[in-house]
């Protein structure tokens, strides 16, 4: 048996890919975009299509045309996936709205709208946030009042955990190998001791947190570097994988142990802390951790770059 079906018994394994044939080759049972994967996925002309009808339908609007152009890419891409995955996508709200509560409800619901025009109910779809302030708050609006479920990504530090799970989120997405890289480039040390690897400690800290607390929210480590860290993290609720190593994986027929597990998790008790209705405390906590606020400020630019790319690529089509 290999490793990745070995994770099976344990986690729900999803694909990070907006690459349909990846997807199903591994046959995982979610899907979770990003800008970044959307835009590399357009530039294969296998997907043009769904480019094109993006396009088209943008043509229909008397304004806007660029923003109605990228939001329906997003939707083409997702309902492509839908009919690969039994389970869920994720579909990101604009980077650029990390810190808009009303802006990002907004867009929620408009792509829930066009989800909904394409055939789809919104119980397949997770809304993805940046897990900021606003993020997390608007999250538990749409959530509480619109019962649209929510995925609070860019996830870095404790408090964004905390607060995400007081405020009912759906998921949350802990990005492992981006908090490494930080500690790497900071302490110079390598981490190739995968139990010692700063994101893989954050993303345990968090699932045992969460169970020793009945809360909830699902726990999908994300943002991996090597297979070495998703083994360490076995047994996690939910674990997002790119294609190059759910190959690895799949290729790897060494034994596994599940490293975590709702009983494991209630063995060392966390002191409990509140953070969801207490902004003061919640900024005050993000700025004394300077990995989470410098990778959190650095990932919604990055995704934002994306999404300016995109957005651009389209509107040069728009024009001719």
């Amino acid at each position: 048996m290999s490793v990745l079906d070995q994770i099976k018994q344990y986690t729900t394994i999803v694909a990070d890919s907006g690459d349909f044939e990846s997807i199903a080759e591994y046959k995982p049972q979610d899907s979770t975009t990003n800008p970044s994967l959307i835009l590399a996925a357009t530039e294969k002309p296998q997907y043009a299509k769904l480019v094109d009808d993006a396009i088209n339908y943008a043509k229909g609007k008397p304004s806007d045309q660029e923003t109605w152009a990228l939001d329906k890419l997003l939707v083409n891409f997702g309902a492509e996936i839908l009919k690969i995955v039994p389970g869920r996508v994720s579909t990101e709200v604009d980077a650029r709205l990390s810190f808009d509560k009303e802006g990002t409800i907004a867009k929620a619901l408009r792509l829930i709208d066009l989800y909904k025009e394409a055939g789809i109910d919104k119980q397949r779809i997770l809304i993805k946030i940046a897990s900021t302030w606003e993020g997390i708050h608007a999250a538990h609006e749409l959530e509480s009042k619109h019962g649209i479920h929510c995925n609070l990504t860019l996830l870095f530090g404790f408090p964004q955990a905390v607060a995400c799970a007081e405020a009912g989120v759906t998921l949350i997405s802990p990005f492992v190998g981006r908090i490494m890289d930080w500690y790497k480039a900071s302490t110079g040390q390598s981490y190739e001791d995968a139990s010692k690897d700063p994101g893989v400690l954050s993303v345990a800290k968090i699932y045992n947190y969460y169970k020793q607390n009945n809360y909830k929210t699902i726990v999908m480590g994300a943002s991996f570097r090597n297979t070495g860290e998703i083994k360490h993290l076995a047994g996690c609720d939910f674990l997002t994988i790119s294609p190059s190593l759910l190959a690895e994986l799949s290729k790897d027929k060494s034994q596994l142990t599940q490293a975590l597990s709702a009983e494991k998790a209630c063995k060392n008790p966390l002191p409990k802390v509140s953070y969801f209705k207490d902004e003061k405390a919640f900024r005050w906590e993000m700025n004394e951790d300077a990995m989470a606020t410098e990778k959190l400020s650095e990932g919604i630019r990055k995704f934002a770059v994306d999404g300016v790319k995109l957005e651009n690529s389209l509107k040069a089509k728009l024009a001719k």
